[in-house]
């Protein structure tokens, strides 16, 4: 919602990938700012919800029935890929690993991120990879990979006020 600013520049990453998505969907929940035309002027479809209709896995949700293939990326407008290879970096080595049922990237904090965001980005995230088996629940839908049969399993609760990344891991 309202996130003009950033959707221009998470979009215009996104359509510079060296790997380009097969569709872009941009869920845009009732925006008064230019959201809507920003993604149509990128090709996006846009899928609308109400403020009535909104909470964020409703809006994961819907944006990834929208979407076609096996692997669905989801990136929040406020993550912006550091470069060409942010989905290429997902999908090959994703692709092989039949038991993976999503993945997320970190995300690290912007230049104008507040002194609070970036120790809170870096002491969520951290530096070095790690592969979650088991009982580690984590997951981060603002930038991530999600295998679609998996989700069709499991959608994202609709019900929950936040966190709902959490819950789904």
């Amino acid at each position: 919602k309202n996130e003009a600013a950033w959707l221009r520049r998470a979009l215009s990453a996104v359509v510079h990938q060296s790997c380009r998505p097969r569709d872009i969907i941009v869920v845009d929940n009732a925006s008064s700012d230019e959201s809507a035309a920003v993604a149509a002027r990128y090709g996006c479809h846009v899928v609308p919800i109400t403020n009535e209709e909104f909470s964020f896995g409703r809006a994961l949700n819907r944006g990834i029935a929208a979407a076609s293939g096996e692997w669905v990326a989801s990136l929040s407008a406020h993550s912006i890929p550091v470069d060409d290879g942010w989905l290429t970096g997902f999908l090959i080595p994703q692709c092989a690993a039949p038991f993976l049922a999503a993945c997320y990237g970190r995300q690290e904090p912007l230049p104008e991120s507040s002194d609070f965001d970036k120790r809170d980005l870096w002491t969520t995230f951290g530096a070095e990879p790690r592969l979650q088996r088991g009982q580690d629940h984590f997951f981060h839908n603002a930038n991530s990979l999600i295998r679609r049969s998996v989700w069709e399993r499991v959608p994202f609760d609709e019900g929950l006020r936040g966190v709902e990344d959490r819950d789904w891991a």
